[in-house]
């Protein structure tokens, strides 16, 4: 995915950055200006988020803004809540998988059917893109916490390098 925008942005290495951050966060554009869901971003905010000047900010945004596909794509970005750091909390489960392939398919279907056969429901599933990020890892947060006794049958699962109980 990244490997089609990036050519809009060749010879502004800053405005990259602003823009992979921008996926990352799922933070879209739209009317000229950066929003999180429907709340509005400054340019000084996303600059210091992204460690480069405000200007920078505004200059991705108009680069957005002038390819109809990089609009279109940016305009329907959406952040999303992740349950993953408060499972404890919520006396829920969580588990992080890492992947030896992350674009190998069944990975999550193999590891959400041993959940299942456990009897322990699904909260949520995150599963980061290995496109956007460098070391892609899955998320999956569950109704209770996973029994260790799972994490051999989990690690067997092809695909799967590592697991980690949160």
């Amino acid at each position: 995915m990244w490997a089609r925008f990036k050519s809009a942005f060749k010879g502004f290495p800053a405005q990259e950055k602003v823009a992979q951050l921008m996926v990352t966060t799922g933070l879209r554009v739209h009317e000229g200006r950066v929003y999180a869901g429907e709340i509005r971003i400054s340019d000084t905010a996303m600059a210091r988020a992204a460690g480069v000047d405000r200007r920078v900010v505004t200059a991705t945004v108009r680069t957005i803004e002038k390819s109809p596909e990089l609009h279109a794509f940016f305009d329907r970005l959406r952040p999303t809540c992740n349950l993953r750091d408060v499972a404890p909390l919520m006396e829920w489960g969580a588990i992080e998988i890492v992947p030896t392939n992350a674009s190998k398919p069944g990975i999550l279907a193999a590891v959400a059917a041993i959940i299942a056969e456990a009897g322990i429901s699904v909260r949520q599933v995150i599963m980061d893109d290995p496109e956007v990020v460098d070391d892609p890892h899955g998320f999956i947060v569950t109704e209770a916490p996973v029994p260790e006794r799972l994490l051999p049958r989990i690690k067997q699962v092809d695909g799967v390098k590592s697991v980690v109980l949160h």
